[in-house]
């Protein structure tokens, strides 16, 4: 489709990067322009006025916030590699599991990561709980999508793989182990051997500099 793509975002960002994923498997070419999350630029604020968060997609001057909408916008416009499914139950769910991660499993994950004493325990086993209805989803299959190709659910679930052991780390927590999630993490290790998820998987230290601040941060407000 013809117009020109940029694409605002931070490489810091899972939810930036995942729209990159998208991008790169419909095979769209786009510019990309980097933005910093604690210095929001001009740019940002004038094509994301309401939450002021990359991602933003700019297509034919036409802005898309919020990473899920920009999946699902990249999908409907680029019809090469289907990211959603084609059945629409199917989709309907792909859509709610989507949300069901950023909304639980990932808020969750963060909320452990920074909180602590009795209400990080609380908060660990809230995650987990979470993170097993994952576990559940993906037994038996090799992507999410259930094809043999990554999909739309494949992506939202990609910040697993990307930053799940940096938070574990940062917030001094073990989430996930093979015992009890041998199927979500068999599914991450296949995802992150895809080539066009290697090369766009952001440097660890930088993540981890990143959550580190992040974490410190929420912290600092409690006290």
């Amino acid at each position: 489709m013809a117009g020109a793509v940029k694409l605002i975002g931070s490489y810091t960002s899972l939810f930036c990067t995942r729209v990159e994923w998208a991008l790169k498997l419909k095979g769209v070419q786009y510019e990309y322009v980097e933005d910093d999350v604690f210095n929001k630029s001009p740019l940002l604020l004038k094509h994301n006025p309401v939450h002021k968060k990359v991602p933003v997609l700019v297509h034919d001057d036409k802005p898309i916030p919020e990473s899920l909408v920009i999946l699902q916008y990249i999908d409907e416009t680029w019809n090469d590699n289907n990211l959603l499914p084609q059945d629409s139950y199917e989709r309907a769910m792909a859509h709610f599991w989507a949300k069901f991660t950023d909304e639980k499993c990932l808020m969750e994950t963060f909320t452990a990561a920074y909180k602590e004493g009795e209400e990080k325990e609380k908060a660990i086993e809230s995650a987990q709980e979470s993170l097993a209805f994952l576990e559940k989803l993906i037994q038996g299959k090799k992507f999410f999508s259930g094809d043999d190709k990554i999909g739309y659910l494949d992506l939202a679930m990609g910040w697993i793989p990307l930053c799940l052991d940096i938070i574990e780390e940062v917030g001094g927590m073990k989430l996930v182990d093979a015992e009890k999630f041998p199927s979500l993490l068999e599914w991450a290790q296949n995802f992150t051997e895809i080539p066009l998820i290697k090369e766009r998987l952001p440097p660890r230290d930088a993540l981890f500099n990143y959550f580190h601040k992040i974490v410190g941060l929420k912290r600092s407000k409690k006290h």
